[in-house]
C-alpha cells in the first residue's frame, strides 16, 4: 500500500484530505462565493490555434477524476483544505518528478473568510512536510504572480526562498502572466516546516 496517498493531514482546526466527488456542492459554494476574489489568480486555458476546436473547461466531476488518476499514477496529491470541519479551499501538489530531481510544486486557493488566519500557511506546511518525509521529495516549488500579495505572504511566513522571475509563465485570468518562483528543499527544514511555522506564529498556526 502507498503510504503517501490517500492520506489525511491535520494540525489543530486545519486539515488536508483527498478531494472527493461528493465535495461538489461545498466546493462550488465556496468557489462561487469567492469568484471575484479568486479570478485574478485563477488558471485559464489559452485560445486554441486557428482551425482547432476551442478548449473547454472541465466539469467538476471531470476535474476530480483527472486528479484521482494523476494521484494514482504518483504525479499529484490533490487535497481540499478544511477549517473547523468545513471545506475552505484547495491545495494540490503537482508536477511530481523523480530521478535526479525529486521535486514537485504546490498550488492553492482559500476562502476569503478564513484568509489571514493561518489556515493556508498551515496547509502548505503540512503538505510540504508530507512531501519531504513520506513521499520522499527533495524540493518543493511555489510560483506566484508578483501582484498576488496574500499568496506571497504565505510563502514569506513559511520561509520559502525567492529564486527569481519566470516571464509569461502561466495563463492566468485570460493572459500569459509573469510569476515569481519560491522554493524550499528538505535539508533546509530538518526539523519540519510545520514545526518552524509553529515557532514563528504559535498563536495563529492552527486557528
Amino acid at each position: 500500500m502507498n503510504a503517501s496517498w490517500p492520506v489525511v493531514l491535520t494540525d489543530g482546526a486545519t486539515a488536508l484530505r483527498p478531494i472527493r466527488l461528493r465535495d461538489q456542492r461545498a466546493w462550488r459554494e465556496v468557489n462561487q462565493r469567492n469568484r471575484d476574489w479568486l479570478r485574478p489568480w485563477e488558471a485559464t486555458i489559452p485560445p486554441a490555434p486557428a482551425g482547432l476546436m476551442p478548449p473547454r473547461r472541465p466539469t467538476y466531476r471531470q476535474m476530480v477524476r483527472h486528479l484521482r488518476g494523476e494521484a494514482q499514477a504518483g504525479r499529484m496529491l490533490p487535497f481540499v483544505v478544511e477549517h473547523q470541519g468545513r471545506l475552505a479551499g484547495q491545495l494540490t501538489v503537482a508536477g511530481i518528478t523523480w530521478g535526479s530531481m525529486c521535486s514537485g510544486h504546490i498550488g492553492y486557493w482559500v476562502d476569503r473568510e478564513v484568509a489571514g488566519r493561518g489556515v493556508m500557511p498551515t496547509a502548505v506546511a503540512l503538505a510540504t512536510d508530507h512531501c519531504f518525509r513520506t513521499v520522499g521529495l527533495h524540493r518543493i516549488e511555489i510560483c506566484i504572480r508578483p501582484e498576488n500579495a496574500p499568496s506571497r505572504r504565505v510563502v514569506e511566513k513559511l520561509g520559502f526562498r525567492e529564486e527569481g522571475l519566470r516571464p509569461r509563465y502561466l495563463h492566468i485570468d485570460g493572459a500569459w502572466r509573469d510569476h515569481l518562483v519560491f522554493a524550499l528543499t528538505a535539508d533546509e527544514v530538518p526539523e519540519g516546516l510545520l514545526s518552524r511555522w509553529h515557532r514563528s506564529a504559535p498563536r495563529t498556526s492552527s486557528k
